[in-house]
């Protein structure tokens, strides 16, 4: 059972009046996962102002602007869960994109900052780090992209979408009351911190 609101994450007052209508409506939000994410790749040397602002605006700011905005609700409630979706090219890097792989590195210094901040009122802040998932974007890979990039997968295949829910469904449940400040890594292998 739920509904959808359309949501500007790179709009503050669109975020104002998301969480005020959830608010009024079902009460403060307990469990916040900041998934929005954009790409704008291009060399650095090429890359334009825009191109960079977009991508920390849309990846990094939003989870600034989103947190802070649940966070009074959980204080108030004394629980709370906000799990962000990073990418495993914010540990490795990858050529063309400086501006995502940054955004993505980013959330979890921010994560851990939070962590620290709210935890003793029983709020979790964590980072899920998908590799590479089975989505529309990836089958749109040529075979030799997709073939290279299989072999550098352990596991030998892409991920699953969900997957990715299940990591998140965990880190929003009781089970992970004492997980905090963490980033699970969930690549097939990929990247092994």
């Amino acid at each position: 059972n739920g509904r959808g609101i359309k949501l500007d994450v790179a709009d503050v007052e669109s975020i104002a009046e998301v969480i005020k209508t959830v608010t009024d409506e079902i009460g403060a939000p307990t469990v916040l996962v900041n998934n929005a994410g954009i790409t704008r790749d291009n060399l650095l040397m090429r890359m334009k102002d825009d191109e960079w602002d977009d991508i920390i605006n849309t990846n990094l700011t939003s989870i600034f602007r989103m947190s802070k905005a649940v966070l009074r609700g959980m204080m108030k409630a004394k629980t709370g869960r906000i799990i962000n979706i990073s990418s495993v090219v914010g540990f490795t890097g990858n050529a063309g994109q400086a501006n995502y792989a940054a955004a993505k590195a980013g959330m979890v210094g921010f994560a851990k900052s939070i962590a620290k901040e709210v935890g003793s009122r029983n709020i979790t802040v964590n980072t899920v780090a998908p590799g590479f998932i089975d989505t529309d974007m990836t089958r749109e890979l040529s075979d030799d992209i997709k073939n290279a990039l299989l072999s550098s997968i352990p596991l030998s295949r892409l991920g699953e979408a969900k997957e990715i829910a299940h990591t998140v469904a965990f880190l929003a449940s009781a089970g992970a009351g004492y997980i905090t400040g963490e980033t699970l890594h969930v690549n097939g292998g990929m990247f092994m911190p």
